[in-house]
């Protein structure tokens, strides 16, 4: 009689952890801050059609670091999540903590249950009427939800590019200096990026009721060399939540998001 393969229930979990955590470190960075008028995402993306940052409902925005088919299917869930709660009752109940709730249930899940945990960390964020009803949520690959204030930092290298925007962040700032200070700490002190390699949205409280807007190229150009950044004008309906597959969005020369 064969014995059982048998695996310690806390080594099991600690390597699952090692194994979302690696895979996510291979992803590029993205940076979310509170500025004066609303909330800026930054990532380091120079696919033009694969995005991190992406509307989820008309205050409340989606960014996704790890792997790119992985958060894409969390970014659907989400859109469904929060256009069946805003059908079935109103607008105004689909906020930012039940949404980011009913992510950490499905990462809970699947890192308890399933062999193979989501490479991805994930960010929930919402602006509010005024400053001080600004969200940001960052949702862990373990289904762990942490509720920042001003700042967060998703992907490879969060902990280094999180300790540069502590020493560069000040609260009020305005939106071209939330991107300045924003591309600085992707980017470090090695290096630079250029707008081609930037994926950049705001969460702008003067947008009206669909407040999220993704800034041009040249709105980013302009930004960095000290200029004013202007979001692109509304939509006429919001893109469409279809499926995408892409490999990982990592340093091992595939094209993620």
């Amino acid at each position: 009689m064969s014995m059982p393969f048998y695996v310690a229930p806390e080594q099991w979990m600690k390597d699952k952890a090692d194994f979302a955590r690696k895979g996510i470190a291979r992803g590029r960075a993205l940076a979310a801050l509170v500025y004066a008028d609303g909330i800026l995402i930054c990532a380091e993306n120079s696919s033009s059609t694969l995005r991190k940052i992406n509307e989820i409902y008309d205050r409340i925005a989606f960014a996704g670091a790890g792997k790119y088919n992985e958060y894409d299917r969390l970014r659907i869930a989400g859109v469904r999540h929060a256009d069946l709660k805003g059908y079935s009752f109103s607008r105004e109940d689909v906020d930012a903590q039940s949404l980011a709730n009913a992510y950490a249930q499905m990462l809970g899940d699947v890192f308890t249950h399933e062999v193979k945990p989501m490479e991805v960390d994930i960010l929930v964020a919402e602006i509010g009427t005024e400053p001080d009803a600004d969200r940001l949520f960052h949702i862990l690959y373990d289904g762990t939800v942490i509720d920042e204030d001003r700042y967060t930092v998703l992907g490879g290298e969060a902990d280094a590019v999180a300790g540069r925007l502590k020493s560069t962040y000040q609260p009020g700032i305005s939106l071209d200096e939330a991107l300045r200070v924003a591309v600085a700490a992707l980017a470090g002190p090695d290096r630079q990026l250029d707008p081609a390699e930037l994926e950049v949205a705001v969460l702008a409280r003067g947008n009206g009721r669909r407040a999220f807007r993704r800034l041009t190229r040249d709105a980013v150009t302009e930004a960095l060399r000290g200029g004013e950044a202007a979001p692109e004008p509304p939509r006429e309906a919001p893109e469409p939540a279809g499926t995408t597959t892409a490999p990982d969005d990592g340093d091992d020369g595939t094209t993620g998001a």
